[in-house]
Parts: C-alpha cells; structure tokens; sequence
C-alpha cells in the first residue's frame, strides 16, 4: 500500500485525500510522530491523542484563511507536520529548528503562540469579533482546548464573554482527562458525569449560551469530520465535545501517561524509554525540593504544599504520597494557588507555594495584593528558573529577579546548591513574618551528599567564596558554580574575588561597601535578565553609595532567548563559561 504522508505538505494535498484514506493517514501521523521524538525527545501522548481531530480540522476547514488555535501547543505535533513542517520536523526543539510550540513567526498556520496554556479562548474571540468588525462573515475560527486547560480561570472568563456574542466561534473541548498530571477538581467529575449521560440537563456549556454537541468518540475520523462539516454551518459561539486517550496508538503511552507526556528518548519500535545511569550524579533540584518538604512537614504540621497542575514536575507528589491531607494540587489555576496560600498563611498554617518560574508571571497581581501588601508569611519555590533549554522562550524563568525585586515586604533568595536550598527552606518554616521567593533552576545540582543537618540562614547575608584584589565577582544562584570552575581553571587566586550574594532582596549592604572599598572593578552574574534584575539592584545601591567602580552586568539580554539546550542557550546569553573567561581575562 502507498504511503500517503510523504505527499502531504498542505492542507491543500489532505483534502485530495478521500475520508476512506484518512484512517491510514493517521495511523502513519502517529507513526511519523512516534519516530520522531524517540530520538529528538519532546512531548509526545498529547500530540498521538489528538492525531484524528488534527487531520479533521484541516480536511473540514480551510486553514490557514479559518483560523486555528491549539491550547496547549504541545498537541499540535501533528498540526506542524500536515502544514508544511514534515521535512524539517526532526529539528524540533533544536539550536535553529521549530519551536516545541505553535509560533506565529513560524508559519502562516500557527495563528496564535500558546506555550502556557488556557489562552485560547479569548484569542479566538478576539479574532472572531474582529472578523465581525471588518465584514469577514465567512471566516470560521475554531479553537481546541485540550489538557486541562479548560478548567483555568482564564478559559471561564473567555467562555462568560464568548456566550453572549454572535461570533463564529467553535470551542472543541479535547477531554482526556489529564493534564500533564491527572486533572483534578469538580470540573473533572462533572465532564465525568457528562461523559456517563448523568449530566445531559444541566449541561454547563449550554449554560453559558453556547451551542453545545457531544460528547464524540474524538478517535472517530467519520463522525468527527461529519459534525465539524454540521458545525461549520451553525451561527454563533458552539462548543463540541470530544474524548480522546492521550498517548493514543503507542501502549505504554497510554497506560503510564504522565511519564509519557514528555518520555525523553526511547525505543520507537517498542515504546520502551531508554534507561539513564543516574549512579554517581547529583540530584535534581526539583526533587531535592520535594524530598526536603516531607522531611520538613514531618516535623512542623503546619506546613501544607500548594502546585497548580505540576506535582510531578516540581515533586509535590512526594509530599501527596505521604501526607496527601496537606498537600494540594489546584489545576491549571497559578491566581487562585497563590491566594490560597495567602489565605492558609492568615490561619497560621506555613504554605510552600511551588510554582514554575515562568507560570507565577500569570499570577503577578495575586503576589502582590493577596501576600506581599498584607505581608503574610508565604513560601514561592519557583522551580525552572532561568534557562530552561528545549521549551524555549516561553517557559525561561529569566523574568522573576526583575518582577518580584520591586514588590516591598518580599526576600528573595537563589540557592547556589542543593544544601542551601534545603537550608533555606528549613529557615523558611521557622517562622518568617514576610512572604519570601525561593528560585531555583531546572536540572541537576552539585552535590553527591546534599542532605547534611539543617541550618538556620541569616537573612540578608552574603558569602565570600574567594578573596581577591582587582576583580570581584559577585553571583546570585546555581550560576555561581560556572564562576567557580571557570576560576579554577583560569588559576587567578589573587587577583579575582568570588562571592555568592545569595540574596537579591535584601542585599547584603555591609558586605557590599567592603568590596566597593577593596577591589578596582566588579562583575555581576545571573541567570535572570539584565534590566531590572540583581545587576540592576547592585548598581542601584552603588550609586546610592556615591560608588564609581565599573561594574559589568551578565545577564540575560534583552531579547527573547530561542530554544535549545541549556548549555546553547546560556552561550546565546553570553553568560557561558567561555564569555567570562574572555572577560575576566579582559579585565586583568
């Protein structure tokens, strides 16, 4: 039998395709998908779920004139490869390929970049009502909500506007029943109870005033492309209904889906993840975090454990396994785990609020008006800070040193290792009167045996690494360890001072006038960006000091960094280990 994938480079060329050939097309969509990412690594299940919808889409309506949103972008896998993308698909999440993601800058078809997710509603409103506003009737504009997504704020908010407008509008609600993790919340059993026939008269949806259908079998080419054929002709905002199973088409992806949402590298024929010798190497921050707060919960009973929808991601789950009662995944909701916290920590429970760098940007307000302005005693862990590597811009955490310095009542602190995590965390719990951010970045630490005896921080103290005389190198975070090889090699125990300010608010002002006095010129170093972040907070206090010492800033540039590895990305940012060997050398 002929393949048919090969001669597929348009949604032009599906559409010659008969609906008899679209169920093998599929089956060689999964393959092609399968193959791809055992090798190049990616998120794979949510993409191999939504392989049928993603080939009805583009056979029922003309992309890229309609337009198409996926919400989130890691299912849009195959939505890339059937516009155009197949030939250079093996790039993706590469030093110069595709994004990971739909990019706008990317292709004509990818009509709105959604790496975080639940956007997807209001943007295709947004469209639609401009559609409206310049006469383009006939434009249809669909938008697939899938992964959970569904149950954030923001999507509820898109729905309440989109229900009482006329727009061409079609919602595709993808319900499988998980996220990156299960999905969790009355949201989910109601879509259950939906899915059982138990909930046909108070359908939410219809509620809202939109034109609800299903829920389909979203695995069904022929009833998909029947009812989006019966939709397209439907005035006004309307909502389909599908299930899928995501990982659909390879078994281990089906049965283990939270391992499978993003396997990394594995055996294409069998499914099998190749095994990694993790013997002798230190541990991830993430679980370092997680194995900690049990230890931590263990003793104090008034420490509970807050993520929205990450509890594998930033090892929650360790806390949910043992002491589920106090440990709280929210869902896809950053607003609402933030206020939570805040309202916990006003009843003198003691909340770790773990949330992704990059997400807490979505609760910025909450941060704010719920902890900072009422001062209440909560603990941010913003996991994946800085660089992130393949995930790209949209999920660097390069922005929260400069976001959260100028919120009062806030200490922020970055670990340079696994130990000052686990110190930091235990000083945490003790009793602080002030909500404090602990970030810290995606990856491994430094450390064999992290888990020594607990010690108390002082807040707003520095450490001296390294005593010099013409250079000082003042770091903030896991970075510092890049400055400290890079001097051992560069053999400058004299020259060249190296200390790790650990805390970015408050600065350790004392410490800071004595390098001022001693050394000739400074560098700063983070992996945050430039404007507004610890190198900004240096200078600031410099010149507050009458201070007029060169001092150098790396950091993130003010551009936004493209995927690629980690180690790629910091040569990007120039705040490699190369860079500041050239300027340190520059400099002596």
């Amino acid at each position: 039998m002929e393949k048919l994938l090969p001669h597929i480079n348009s949604p032009k060329d599906l559409k010659k395709l008969s609906k008899e050939q679209l169920p093998q097309l599929a089956q060689e969509l999964r393959d092609f998908i399968i193959h791809i990412v055992a090798t190049k690594e990616g998120h794979l299940g949510a993409s191999l779920g939504v392989v049928e919808l993603t080939i009805a889409l583009h056979y029922v309506f003309d992309t890229p004139n309609d337009k198409l949103i996926w919400d989130v972008g890691h299912q849009a896998y195959g939505h890339k490869i059937l516009t155009g993308r197949k030939e250079i698909f093996d790039t993706n999440r590469q030093l110069g390929g595709i994004s990971g993601f739909p990019k706008r800058s990317e292709s004509e078809y990818d009509d709105f970049g959604t790496g975080h997710s639940s956007t997807a509603i209001s943007a295709i409103l947004g469209m639609a009502l401009a559609s409206k506003l310049q006469g383009e009737t006939s434009k249809q504009h669909v938008a697939v909500v899938g992964d959970a997504s569904i149950a954030c704020g923001m999507a509820f908010e898109g729905l309440n506007h989109l229900g009482v407008t006329d727009v061409n509008a079609l919602i595709v609600l993808n319900d499988n029943a998980i996220g990156i993790d299960p999905s969790v919340g009355a949201l989910k059993k109601y879509l259950t109870n939906v899915k059982k026939g138990a909930a046909k008269d108070e359908n939410i949806f219809e509620c809202l005033n939109l034109n609800y259908s299903g829920p389909i079998d979203g695995h069904n080419l022929n009833a998909l492309i029947l009812e989006l054929q019966r939709l397209k002709s439907v005035a006004g905002p309307k909502l389909l209904h599908i299930i899928t199973k995501k990982g659909k088409g390879l078994q281990q992806a089906e049965e283990n889906q939270v391992v499978y949402h993003a396997p990394g590298k594995f055996d294409a024929s069998t499914g099998e993840r190749l095994k990694k010798n993790d013997n002798g190497i230190p541990p991830k921050y993430q679980d370092v975090f997680g194995h900690t707060l049990v230890e931590l919960a263990s003793q104090n009973e008034k420490i509970v454990g807050i993520t929205p929808a990450m509890p594998t991601g930033s090892s929650l789950k360790f806390m949910m396994e043992k002491i589920p009662e106090r440990a709280f995944d929210v869902g896809i909701a950053e607003q609402h785990a933030v206020t939570l916290a805040a309202g916990m920590a006003t009843q003198g429970l003691v909340p770790f609020c773990n949330i992704y760098s990059t997400f807490l940007q979505r609760a910025y307000d909450q941060v704010i008006h719920d902890v900072a302005l009422q001062n209440l005693p909560v603990v941010f862990c913003l996991d994946r800070a800085g660089l992130v590597g393949q995930d790209g811009p949209t999920h660097h955490g390069v922005f929260d040193f400069a976001y959260l310095r100028c919120i009062p009542n806030l200490t922020i602190f970055a670990p340079m290792n696994e130990t000052e995590l686990r110190n930091m965390m235990y000083t945490a719990q003790k009793g602080l009167e002030s909500p404090i951010a602990i970030r810290y970045p995606r990856g491994r630490g430094v450390m064999l045996n992290w888990q020594a005896p607990f010690k108390t921080i002082e807040i707003g103290r520095a450490k001296c690494l390294q005593e010099g005389s013409k250079l000082a190198i003042l770091s903030i975070g896991h970075i510092g360890n890049t400055v400290s090889r890079v001097l051992k090699e560069l053999n400058q125990p004299r020259s060249v001072g190296h200390y790790d300010m650990r805390f970015v608010k408050p600065l350790d002002k004392k410490l800071l006038r004595q390098i001022f006095k001693k050394y000739d010129s400074i560098l700063t170093i983070e992996d945050g960006c430039k404007k507004g972040g610890f190198g900004t907070a240096i200078l600031e206090f410099a010149n507050e000091e009458k201070v007029s010492l060169p001092i150098a800033i790396f950091g993130i540039p003010d551009n936004f960094v493209e995927h690629g590895t980690v180690k790629e990305t910091h040569l990007m940012a120039g705040i490699d280990s190369t860079s500041l060997k050239t300027y340190i050398n520059s400099m002596l």
